[in-house]
């Protein structure tokens, strides 16, 4: 996975939106909540939502941290891309994605045509 497949796979979920946020992290959001952050820098890394149970998982393999200042909401970040097949990207990012819209009221998901 790189800058590029990641941006492009997220772009083609239903109502996302990308923006850059802390002055350089590019981040894709769903209705304003954020699913995916990912570096712009050099050395391409990202962080995405997981279930309790996989962020446990993910972290005990070396390449993937707990995310400063999101881990106690079950963030992953993957510092070493390679650690993750490109399905496994696009599983984790969907499911990220699944996980955050779920959360969005139904009026906003109604509005945003995600229902």
């Amino acid at each position: 996975m790189n800058i590029e497949r990641l941006r492009e796979f997220c772009l083609s979920l239903p109502g996302a939106t990308e923006d850059i946020k802390w002055e350089d992290h590019l981040c894709f959001s769903v209705g304003d909540k954020m699913f995916v952050v990912s570096s712009m820098h050099e050395g391409f890394t990202a962080s995405f939502k997981v279930t309790p149970e996989q962020a446990e998982e993910l972290t005990a393999s070396p390449g993937i941290i707990p995310t400063p200042y999101m881990a106690r909401y079950h963030w992953v970040l993957v510092q070493q891309p390679d650690r993750l097949t490109d399905e496994e990207w696009e599983t984790y990012v969907r499911q990220s994605y699944e996980m955050i819209k779920s959360k969005l009221s139904k009026k906003l998901q109604k509005e945003l045509n995600l229902l």
